[in-house]
């Protein structure tokens, strides 16, 4: 595998987490009320699913998902019942909170364990099938016949969380300078209602969704 290969699929992989998605959201609602530390177990969910799916792509499980109907279709519903899951509860709390009295608001009473945080990462990126769909399709088109195809597909896992890393922490460290603001009651309420509907439609999304042929 090229220099030039390995960029391109850099740059590509970059356009795709950059892209607005359930891991950016759960990164949005985690950090003003748990803190950068549980933030960080986020992203270290994040990382851990890349390599859980990658490894199901390059075993071949992720082709069963792709042929078996009833395989893809419980995963499917999986990811698509928890993220709507968090949607539901993040709406229920910014109806709740409307009803609060003026003024800033505290951190949670019981913030998230780092334990919690990173499981809450882990399920958000691993229950979404479309990951490792994504690896089956890209892996053929960077992986050259005479490279090693294992050592190739980690080596692009590995660009790929990465690049995860680096983009969401720099997401978090923004977010940490603005932890004033992000605590605010209007802030909170707005953040809350935005997560519950932006989770709910990604739910939907990949309930929706279809395996390609």
């Amino acid at each position: 595998m090229t220099w030039v290969e390995i960029t391109t699929f850099a740059l590509a992989v970059a356009l795709l987490v950059a892209s607005p998605g359930p891991n950016g959201v759960l990164i949005a609602r985690t950090v003003p009320t748990s803190g950068v530390a549980a933030g960080f177990a986020n992203i270290a969910g994040f990382f851990t699913a890349f390599y859980i799916h990658g490894t199901l792509s390059i075993l071949g499980i992720s082709i069963i998902l792709l042929q078996s109907a009833t395989a893809f279709t419980i995963v499917k519903y999986l990811g698509a019942a928890y993220l709507c899951w968090i949607g539901i509860k993040s709406l229920r709390q910014a109806i709740r909170r409307e009803f609060s009295g003026p003024g800033n608001i505290a951190p949670a009473r019981r913030k998230r364990s780092l334990w919690r945080a990173y499981v809450e990462g882990l399920l958000t990126n691993g229950l979404n099938p479309k990951v490792s769909m994504f690896y089956l399709a890209v892996f053929p088109q960077f992986i050259p016949a005479s490279d090693h195809p294992v050592a190739s597909a980690f080596l692009l896992v590995f660009v790929h969380s990465m690049i995860n890393v680096i983009w969401f922490g720099a997401i978090i460290m923004l977010f940490s300078r603005l932890t004033g603001i992000a605590r605010s009651s209007r802030f909170q309420r707005w953040l809350k209602g935005v997560t519950g509907v932006v989770f709910i439609g990604f739910g939907v999304k990949l309930a929706s969704y279809r395996a390609p042929v």
